[in-house]
């Protein structure tokens, strides 16, 4: 069972593995929504430019017949230049028109999957030459969902047409009594009309197409709970080597508390939380200067080792935080903590002299090799 669930395809696809499915065009798009965008751009542009363009025709039918004088022109002379006229006219009629056709047909893409500079999806692949291939992927289940909307869209566009035509039957069996333009006219608004509602009922059906492709998209890409620890891996480094480094680290710290903290004049903590020890020489220094700090574990660490040299710990909850956050080990203190760290220094010193210890500090450090502190970054 173990083995098993290793296995399965469980959990949701990370931004990682989604990227490089992006960078190889796999993208959930539907090719449905995309008709039906086009469709229904191209029937609302007929609705809204369809008189001009039926004029516009109707003009160029016009001047081509009568450019040739009676009737239309048949001597090669004439039949070159007028040519020339109606495609150039005919052009200037259709080409805003297929412009505008293909630029909705990209933004209807674009609006799906945005940019996806990938050549990925026009490189040939053998795999699809394979019978038993081909063979899957008849019986897949995607195949049968298109099927079924396919199915489903044919329904609905026989009925609809079914429909348009009942509704247009009179006018449809009134037609020989109509004029030719009358007549085309009539025809013209029943296509219309016609391609409006296949158009709404495509559109809707590409957004249900759509969605299920963006679910069907993140179900294809799911991962098994190994490839999830692999790709963590392989972005984070091994766990293990994580954990060794990690303790070695705490080890330096440790050792570094170890030198510097019995040599701080003061130690300023949360009280729990940040611990923070400082040292000022007059002599050496223009401002006191953080020797070592910790939080948490090496937090309580600092104090222990404090309390064992005998270094005064004072509880300063907020100063404890600013200098904490505020100071790298080995940097002197911000002149904002100068008044705080002063008083609390002057209070340590008091002490010291009223319980005759200040010499006995004094020795200590000097008898420590005379050693600085040793600069390092503070635990979190």
């Amino acid at each position: 069972m173990a083995a098993d669930d290793m296995g399965e395809r469980t959990e949701q696809p990370t931004s990682r593995r989604l990227s490089e499915a992006r960078g190889r065009g796999q993208v959930a798009k539907s090719q449905d929504l995309s008709a039906a965008i086009d469709l229904l751009s191209g029937v609302l542009l007929l609705v809204f430019a369809g008189g001009y363009i039926a004029r516009s025709f109707l003009a160029i039918m016009h001047n081509s017949y009568t450019a040739g004088g009676e009737g239309w022109a048949t001597d090669t002379a004439s039949v070159a230049p007028l040519t020339k006229m109606i495609a150039i006219e005919a052009g200037k009629l259709v080409g805003p028109l297929l412009l505008a056709t293909a630029l909705t047909a990209a933004l209807a893409q674009f609006v799906q999957i945005g940019w996806v500079p990938s050549a990925k999806p026009l490189e040939p692949k053998l795999n699809k030459l394979s019978p038993i291939a081909g063979v899957k992927r008849i019986l897949s289940k995607r195949t049968l969902v298109k099927s079924l909307v396919n199915s489903v869209k044919l329904v609905f566009i026989t009925a609809i047409a079914g429909g348009v035509i009942v509704s247009f039957l009179p006018n449809i069996i009134g037609l020989p009594a109509l004029t030719a333009t009358q007549g085309m006219a009539m025809i013209a608004r029943m296509l219309l009309i016609l391609a409006l509602w296949l158009a709404v009922i495509l559109l809707l059906i590409g957004i249900i197409d759509w969605l299920y492709q963006r679910w069907q998209h993140k179900e294809d890409l799911k991962m098994t709970k190994q490839q999830v620890k692999d790709e963590r891996r392989s972005m984070e480094g091994d766990p293990q080597v994580k954990g060794r480094r990690l303790r070695m680290m705490r080890d330096i710290l440790v050792q570094q508390i170890q030198a510097n903290v019995p040599v701080a004049d003061v130690v300023v903590t949360n009280p729990t939380h940040f611990a923070v020890a400082l040292r000022y020489d007059t002599e050496t220094m223009r401002a006191p200067r953080v020797v070592a700090k910790g939080g948490d574990f090496m937090a309580q660490r600092i104090r222990l080792v404090a309390a064992s040299a005998g270094v005064p710990i004072i509880e300063r909850p907020p100063l404890a935080r600013g200098l904490y956050f505020g100071t790298e080990v080995g940097q002197e203190i911000s002149p904002v903590y100068y008044e705080a760290v002063a008083e609390i220094l002057a209070y340590v010193y008091r002490l010291d002299s009223e319980a005759g210890k200040s010499q006995a500090r004094e020795e200590s450090r000097q008898g420590s090799n005379n050693r600085r502190p040793q600069e390092t970054v503070g635990a979190a």
